[in-house]
């Protein structure tokens, strides 16, 4: 690290120190000062611009809430959840149930999106770094709940039936936009945010919910 980096990293934090000998500094300034210090420290490279760190409204509020280790009230929540559910879109020839095999390599693909990789592939899902998906794994993430026996669990036997029709498009809410149902969900927007393209959703449709799927064995 350069003495210029450092003195990057530093001096938000030095002038927040000094000011504080004078009279405590009011967030505002506080969270201009750590956004210095985050776009200091960042560059853009490949397909990765600095854009990722502007967010949204969704983004800085829940960031908001966590840092200061509360709750968000149950009026801001639910403006969230309403905002982000109005994003779900589903595909317009009306397929949500792909190929659980094709699923199955997209779970367990955690490549896309930082500065390396090819934009021109597709991305991956990284499904398994946060939920078990097989019971076969011996190495899962446990951010999100266990994925093995989805279908299974919910009693569906043929997901491109009527009476599955809830489920599946909940379901698919859920991989589009997590927010909509969870407003500070740690679950990435993978539709919203492009991150998966609608075949590859159908896809992972397939792999929970497929009772010829690993995950429903």
């Amino acid at each position: 690290m350069t003495k210029n980096t450092i003195t990057a990293w530093l001096s938000p934090f030095l002038l927040a120190l000094l000011s504080g000998c004078a009279g405590h500094p009011d967030t505002a300034s506080l969270d201009q000062q750590t956004d210095a210090v985050l776009r200091s420290s960042f560059r853009a490279q490949g397909q990765v611009t600095l854009a990722a760190l502007d967010g949204d409204e969704t983004n800085r509020l829940c960031s908001a809430a966590a840092v200061r280790g509360v709750p968000l009230d149950e009026d801001t929540a639910r403006r969230i959840e309403t905002e982000n559910f109005k994003t779900i879109r589903f595909p317009a020839d009306g397929k949500l149930i792909g190929d659980w095999r094709r699923g199955e390599a997209i779970a367990q693909s955690g490549r896309g999106l930082t500065y390396s990789d090819d934009a021109k592939l597709p991305n991956g899902g990284n499904c398994y770094n946060c939920h078990q998906i097989d019971k076969k794994e011996i190495s899962f993430g446990t951010i999100g709940p266990s994925l093995y026996n989805y279908g299974k669990l919910r009693a569906v036997r043929d997901p491109n039936s009527a009476d599955s029709r809830p489920i599946v498009e909940y379901t698919w809410g859920k991989i589009w936009n997590a927010k909509g149902s969870n407003a500070c969900s740690n679950m990435p927007r993978a539709g919203h945010k492009g991150i998966l393209t609608e075949g590859q959703i159908a896809d992972l449709m397939a792999l929970l919910l497929d009772p010829h799927s690993p995950v429903n064995q």
